[in-house]
């Protein structure tokens, strides 16, 4: 096997097999698959969706709403059916499950990231298969971003978080194609992607072809976190035969998605997943070829403006324009100080602020940059 330590992500349209309850049928054949790689040796964890559709298929509802209030009740309804469910088809194979209900705002300080992936390497350590969903009961606050609002980067952020080797995002369609399979009878499926670029991103916007919360789109913005962090990641028709086995041996299948080399140390992939970040720096082009090219910390001179409202010692993305992300890091100054000393040259910074925290706004050894 080419991979030990894989996270599994099946949508809701692959468990429920593109009606609105969940297919047993189709669970039972994915729990076999896991089961097997399992028992061979392989490290697997689960991020699911379902729990909504589970909640509306207990309550015998059909009408759909789309406000979160209701969308809570449901999946606090539907949470325990979806375990119950996962619970009986892994203990024919012997196997012992666990649950983890995750929000952004958990992962988001050093510590709670730390706790969650103790946690989770320890059931792993115990052979234990641990099943992750977000916590939607608790989790509702989308405006000010701490909700992961999708599984699929939940199940980047849970990859990243437990240093694994793969990623499988498992949906009702074979992968990323250059148009809509669904519309388009010229469509191609792609079937490697060795650098997530804006043309990888067009093509996610416009050959979605899956339905739900987490579309093509979201699936290429997990990918680009996972593979930035060192973890490889295929995205594949859950519904075809033997399809993680396929996968984990390496067969071409699905869309690959390669990693980028050397993996990062713990606590660069934390400031990179963005958990933590509360605000954010534009920066001109002088400063970006000086953090990109010439591994340079990022000074007062460089910064065009700011958003958000942050402390000394917040971590902050950093962009070069408004909608490219050049890496994060963790900022020397508060967001007010940034405005009084944005622009300005290094040895000007104590007589404007009248104190200086060093030179640079954000030190290199505390940035991460993204690999072009």
């Amino acid at each position: 096997m080419l991979y030990k330590r894989i996270v599994v992500k099946f949508g809701t349209n692959l468990l429920t097999g593109g009606t609105d309850h969940l297919n047993q049928e189709i669970m039972t054949g994915l729990a076999k698959q896991i089961a097997r790689l399992h028992n061979e040796g392989q490290e697997i964890v689960i991020v699911s969706s379902g729990a909504v559709a589970a909640g509306r298929q207990k309550l015998g509802l059909r009408k759909k709403r789309k406000d979160i209030p209701f969308k809570q009740v449901l999946a606090s309804v539907g949470q325990n059916q979806l375990m119950q469910i996962y619970d009986r088809i892994f203990s024919k194979h012997k196997i012992t499950i666990a649950q983890a209900l995750l929000t952004k705002s958990d992962l988001s300080n050093r510590a709670g990231y730390l706790n969650a992936r103790n946690t989770l390497l320890a059931l792993i350590e115990l052979g234990v298969i641990c099943i992750i969903n977000e916590n939607d009961v608790v989790a509702t606050e989308e405006i000010r971003g701490i909700r992961f609002g999708d599984n699929d980067n939940l199940s980047a952020m849970v990859a990243n978080l437990i240093d694994a080797d793969l990623l499988v995002l498992l949906t009702d369609i074979d992968g990323l194609y250059t148009a809509d399979p669904h519309h388009d009878p010229n469509a191609k499926l792609i079937s490697q992607v060795k650098k997530i670029d804006n043309r990888i991103k067009r093509l996610a916007n416009g050959a979605a072809g899956v339905r739900g919360v987490g579309g093509m789109t979201t699936k290429i913005e997990a990918a680009k976190l996972a593979t930035t962090c060192g973890i490889n990641v295929v995205i594949a028709n859950g519904l075809k035969p033997d399809i993680l086995r396929q996968v984990v041996l390496g067969n071409k299948i699905g869309t690959f998605f390669t990693a980028l080399p050397n993996k990062m140390e713990s606590k660069k992939r934390w400031i990179l997943s963005g958990l933590a970040s509360k605000g954010r720096l534009l920066i001109d082009d002088g400063a970006a070829l000086a953090l990109r090219k010439q591994n340079k910390s990022l000074l007062p001179a460089g910064i065009t403006s700011l958003e958000g409202k942050f402390q000394r010692g917040d971590i902050v993305d950093i962009f070069y324009t408004t909608n490219n992300r050049l890496g994060c890091g963790i900022s020397n100054y508060s967001s007010d100080e940034i405005l009084a000393i944005k622009g300005a040259d290094s040895r000007s910074v104590a007589s404007i602020l009248g104190y200086e925290y060093g030179s640079e706004v954000i030190h290199r050894n505390n940035m991460v940059i993204e690999i072009e």
